[in-house]
């Protein structure tokens, strides 16, 4: 049964302290900053969200359903939006984060952590902030140098950077107020979510959990950046207490752990690297926790334990972070199920009851409807079409059906799992519509090959690179392109509208990639969503029906975002390529390929008249390697050193999704010394490719070379007759 803590009697006291705690923020600070002409966010604009002029959080409100009350654009006449102005962005790299807006102005985080203030009419810059995160600490990145957002409050704004420090910027000049580092620096954290500010705290996660860390998130004094409270989501693997708010729940998690296993060595993961949610009426903060370290539960735990808090909702005491309640949505995970997809809040009628819900669609492919209240769950049902890893959910225990065959660490088999650890819905925000009931979710359809540990290299833990615990070179696609081009076809994604009261999808739009970007949904009804190759468009939010869309050269990720100045109602959004399906998946990829690179911010009107600059022409490469001269022993090395060690950024199969170099066409693959003066001695580590010689040799080098020239022997051959 689920561990449950929280009594009555707290409730009430948070339930009638909330207008008071409401008050008591929105004082002196606000005028003081309104004073300034700087950004007076506090608790009542982020619990009510105002009038929709502004968009003052990445999730607009608390409750995050990224919902707006606008109606100037609308379902009658969105096909009248036009451009009103676009900004170039300096980093060719995945840009994920939503625009915020305060008081007519635009402030946006972009790849490598930098920070852009706009006029949010004109588009006029107003100042700049580059933290300067050293390329270095891609290798620590587990999928691209982005950054999901700011938080803005009280004149200043926060941002978290790639290299695990929380930055307050002066909102009205960028200049930096304060300064921390959140991480131990010598493990491969990074922070790629966003901050959100809580009762003059701002609350910061962490990413790693692929790599090997322990996860904890930290709540921050905003003015000073005095640390105020930490909340570990897994045990000291040492046994000792941390001195954090998390101490009084460690024994109970501890127990749901081995005695030994991996985990004691990797920090155990648990990472929470995006979801965070206040309820200003139950006083309570929601964290989405990540998955393990290693993924593979029978290294990880011995097999043994469900490993709390791994792929679960927690919820803790906004005030002290002290553990009130969580819900396991994947015990044992096995599959990388992070539970940190975003969380929203919502008040729901279920059989003739009002409910204070919860409502989560995370990696694992069920729809979670929580009580926010308690952490009971309400209901879980499979959102998407194929899910393979469990049946479906026990009401009684809460707990997973699991598959058999899909714990590949018991088997000693492969499992292509569906979803697969891209998930059938990943970090890409979804929207909910009071008006409709409706949950708009961006969904993946994608399988992903769990493969057993073969040996010890496998099963080792390394100082850089994925530590999963699996046989990544068993995932790679073979050389048969029915199977290649099969796989590609039945790589999907979706918008799916979600009725979580119902349960069950009232319509879906198919796309013919994955990886599609985040949505906003408008009083007006309407849901904004950008696509993976490269169009915006809106959607009737009632029905589906597809109600105007515009190409915008190159993909979209990130959710868009709505506001008003002067009351003229404009929609922001961002495009680009990058993240895990840019970087990993390799030919699988498919159409996404072939999109370009544009990092760009894109602001729409009716009657905008802007015009984009021609798109730039994508340069047609010859591939011509040197004669492969590797033995069969050499390229067998080489393939699975790569797939450990390389194709997380460069590509399965060595095929890059052009975010990071193509590694086939590389002209140090027929010169075995530049080759090692890249690979081994590390001459482009300031380009973030750093030197590899912590886990390899020279000789292994050497073979993961002959592995590439292979492929792309092999690659230049099958072109031939394509």
């Amino acid at each position: 049964m689920l561990e449950r803590t929280m009594k009555s009697k707290r409730i009430g006291l948070a339930l009638l302290a909330a207008t008071a705690m409401i008050a008591a923020c929105t004082g002196l600070k606000k005028e003081e900053a309104a004073k300034s002409g700087i950004a007076p966010v506090d608790a009542a604009m982020l619990t009510t969200g105002g009038d929709g002029s502004n968009w003052a959080a990445v999730g607009r409100t608390y409750d995050e359903q990224r919902f707006s009350p606008l109606t100037a654009i609308n379902d009658g006449n969105v096909g009248e939006l036009g451009i009103a102005w676009f900004s170039d962005l300096p980093d060719l790299r995945g840009q994920e984060a939503t625009p915020v807006v305060v008081d007519g102005v635009m402030y946006l985080s972009t790849a490598w952590s930098k920070v852009f203030a706009y006029d949010a009419a004109t588009g006029q810059p107003l100042w700049s902030y580059d933290p300067e995160v050293p390329k270095q600490q891609l290798v620590k990145a587990c999928c691209d140098a982005v950054n999901r957002g700011v938080a803005v409050w009280q004149g200043k704004v926060f941002v978290g950077t790639l290299d695990g420090r929380l930055v307050a910027l002066d909102a009205g000049t960028g200049k930096v107020v304060w300064s921390v580092q959140t991480t131990d620096t010598s493990k491969p954290y990074t922070i790629t979510g966003a901050p959100r500010v809580v009762k003059n705290m701002v609350i910061i996660g962490n990413s790693g959990a692929d790599l090997g860390v322990r996860g904890y998130v930290t709540a921050y004094d905003t003015d000073t950046g005095k640390q105020k409270w930490r909340f570990y989501t897994v045990p000291n693997p040492t046994g000792a207490p941390d001195g954090a708010a998390s101490d009084k729940i460690m024994k109970t998690a501890r127990a749901s752990w081995s005695e030994n296993g991996q985990w004691k060595e990797t920090g155990g993961g648990g990472t929470v690297w995006d979801a965070i949610v206040y309820d200003p009426e139950l006083d309570l903060v929601y964290l989405g926790v990540g998955n393990g370290s290693p993924w593979n539960h029978q290294l990880r735990s011995e097999g043994k334990g469900d490993n709390l808090f791994l792929s679960s909702v927690v919820a803790v005491a906004a005030e002290t972070g002290e553990y009130v309640w969580h819900y396991q949505e994947t015990p044992e995970d096995n599959w990388d199920f992070t539970s940190t997809q975003p969380i929203v809040l919502a008040d729901l009628t279920i059989d003739g009851k009002p409910r204070k819900a919860l409502l989560h669609a995370p990696k694992n492919g069920h729809f979670f409807v929580i009580d926010r209240t308690n952490g009971m769950l309400i209901s879980a049902d499979r959102y998407t079409k194929v899910v393979n890893w469990a049946s479906g959910y026990d009401p009684k225990t809460g707990r997973p059906i699991v598959n058999p065959d899909a714990i590949y660490p018991k088997t000693g088999k492969p499992f292509v799992g569906i979803p697969g650890a891209m998930g059938a819905h990943s970090w890409h925000p979804m929207a909910f519509s009071p008006k409709t009931g409706l949950v708009y979710i961006p969904i993946n359809e994608a399988g992903f090959p769990f493969a057993p540990p073969q040996d010890d290299f496998d099963r080792s833990v390394k100082p850089i690179g994925f530590n999963v615990g699996m046989n990544w070179a068993a995932g790679v696609l073979p050389h048969d392109e029915a199977i290649v081009k099969a796989t590609i076809a039945a790589t999907q994604g979706a918008l799916v509208a979600w009725d979580p009261v119902a349960k069950k999808e009232r319509w879906r739009v198919q796309y013919g990639t994955p990886w599609n970007g985040g949505t906003l949904a408008t009083a007006g009804n309407l849901v904004f969503q950008g696509s993976a190759v490269g169009d915006f468009a809106a959607f009737a939010a009632d029905s589906g029906k597809k109600l105007w869309s515009m190409p915008v050269q190159s993909g979209v990720l990130a959710a868009p975002s709505t506001y008003t100045v002067k009351g003229e109602q404009y929609v922001a959004f961002t495009t680009s390529r990058g993240g895990v399906f840019a970087l990993a998946p390799g030919k699988v990829a498919g159409a996404y390929n072939k999109v370009p690179t544009i990092a760009r911010l894109i602001v729409l009107k009716i009657g905008g008249k802007a015009k984009l600059p021609p798109a730039p022409k994508t340069e047609t490469l010859t591939l011509d390697p040197p004669a492969s001269t590797g033995t069969p022993a050499q390229v067998k090395q080489g393939h699975g050193l790569f797939a450990r060690f390389c194709s997380v950024c460069h590509g399965d199969s060595a095929t890059s999704g052009r975010i990071n170099p193509d590694l086939r066409y590389s002209a140090t693959l027929a010169d075995a010394d530049a080759w090692k003066a890249v690979v081994i001695e590390g001459i482009l580590k300031d380009n973030g490719m750093v030197s590899f010689a912590p886990v390899l040799t020279e000789a292994e080098a050497q073979s993961i070379r002959h592995y590439i020239i292979d492929q792309a022997n092999y690659d230049k051959r099958v072109m031939a007759k394509q």
